[in-house]
């Protein structure tokens, strides 16, 4: 802010411009971008893509790489990421995890740590990528283990020791949700339970599984909302960095 002030002080940059730094974010009109988020919070503003069209998607991106800060978009579907990349064809998409990413150099983790995303099911695929690819993208190491849910317990157990190794555990199922609690009693550390919407009719999108969870009698087990692979990622990565220092 003193910078700022001192260059208006030297007539080196306009009243106009210092007003637009100093707001911290710029309005689109149907957007305001915060782009002083990195500097509160270690990362740059996230953009939601469902519901926003292609055009007030790529408005946001520009906005955003203006500012030199990286990209990174959820729930972008493949529609939508066609049209945006006739636009921008340096920006990557990653299918099913419906994410599309820019950076500006490839993030360096020279830590041991890794988040471990653990996914019960094949059908829950889409949401354990969106955390997967969401921790990779926030500079952090992940190991996946998929397709280990309760219904074949060997298949996890044969991976139990590598998942006990982790700084955290990302643990997505649907259904009736249990994986998180078996994993609760076989690590010892943060486990972040998401709850996917797959499942029969009393699964009730998703509702069945975030109960189970939410009633876990494991410890160290927290719950996001359901669907939400990038919230359980970002929290740990938030977790990965404090244990790391990195």
């Amino acid at each position: 802010m003193e910078d700022i002030l001192k260059q208006v002080q030297d007539g080196t940059l306009s009243v106009e411009k210092a007003k637009e730094k100093l707001a911290g974010y710029e309005d689109l009109g149907f957007a305001k971008v915060d782009h002083n988020r990195k500097k509160r919070q270690g990362f740059p503003e996230i953009i939601y893509g469902e519901g926003k069209s292609p055009e007030q998607i790529t408005s946001i991106i520009e906005a955003i790489k203006a500012k030199d800060n990286d990209v990174l978009a959820t729930r972008i579907s493949s529609e939508k990421a066609e049209a945006i990349l006739k636009l921008h064809p340096e920006l990557i998409h990653y299918d099913v995890a419906e994410i599309l990413s820019w950076k500006q150099t490839a993030p360096v983790n020279e830590s041991d740590g890794y988040i471990a995303v653990v996914c019960a099911g094949t059908s829950d695929l889409k949401i354990a990528e969106e955390a997967a690819v969401t921790a990779e993208l926030l500079g952090r190491k992940v190991r996946r283990f998929y397709d280990v849910g309760v219904a074949g317990i060997h298949r996890l157990l044969d991976n139990a020791e590598e998942i006990q190794n982790a700084t955290v555990s990302v643990v997505v199922a649907g259904m009736e949700g249990a994986l998180p609690s078996v994993v609760g009693g076989l690590v010892a550390h943060p486990v972040i339970a998401v709850p996917t919407s797959v499942g029969y009719g009393a699964n009730f999108h998703g509702l069945s599984a975030l109960l189970t969870m939410l009633n876990s009698c494991a410890s160290g087990i927290s719950v996001v909302n359901i669907d939400n692979g990038f919230g359980g990622a970002y929290n740990a990565v938030l977790i990965d960095q404090l244990a790391n220092k990195a």
